[in-house]
């Protein structure tokens, strides 16, 4: 009989290990690509809306440091200026990338005068602040002033602004200056 019912506890062995085996599988065949990566959030499409600030939008956000910097805001697609005191010597609305970069503080590490953007337009004062998982988050002005919105079939962390505040960002924005991102 001791036989009989070894036999008996192996084949129920090999099923329990067959549906473990199986319930695992199908586990993996569910878990998201980006698990365990990086993460980079996406800005939302057309018709879907953002959270506003509240009831004046160019309010400076409330936990966005303290000193001179500039803060972008992802929900509000609108940058400050801030001051030494602590005052916002300027602020405008954006037209972010695809791809927003992730809310922290960074610093300016490269600026450029003038090049080519992503949509093929002539663009100026670039300043460039963030690198994630290949794609550069900078601010920009079109040299026509156009704010288009970018393509959606690509991965763009540019942050087109008007002339007039590229120039603006351009003489404030140097090389190591802190730019603080926040929802």
């Amino acid at each position: 009989m001791a036989r009989s019912s070894s036999g008996f506890v192996a084949g129920l062995t090999v099923a329990a290990v067959a549906a473990v085996g199986f319930l695992a599988y199908q586990a993996s065949a569910h878990v998201p690509d980006t698990l365990g990566k990086p993460q980079v959030k996406k800005s939302p499409g057309a018709g879907a809306s953002k959270a506003p600030r509240g009831t004046n939008p160019a309010a400076l956000p409330g936990g966005s440091g303290t000193g001179e910097r500039v803060v972008y805001s992802l929900d509000d697609d609108r940058v400050w200026l801030v001051g030494t005191d602590n005052k916002v010597e300027r602020t405008f609305t954006v037209m972010p990338g695809t791809v927003d970069p992730a809310p922290g503080t960074y610093a300016v590490t490269s600026r450029t005068a003038a090049g080519t953007g992503s949509d093929g337009k002539q663009v100026e004062h670039i300043v460039r602040f963030a690198l994630s998982d290949g794609v550069v988050f900078g601010f920009s002005a079109a040299v026509d002033g156009s704010t288009p919105k970018p393509d959606a079939s690509k991965k763009l962390g540019g942050i087109r602004e008007g002339r007039a505040d590229g120039t603006a960002m351009w003489e404030f924005a140097t090389i190591n200056q802190k730019v603080v991102v926040v929802k």
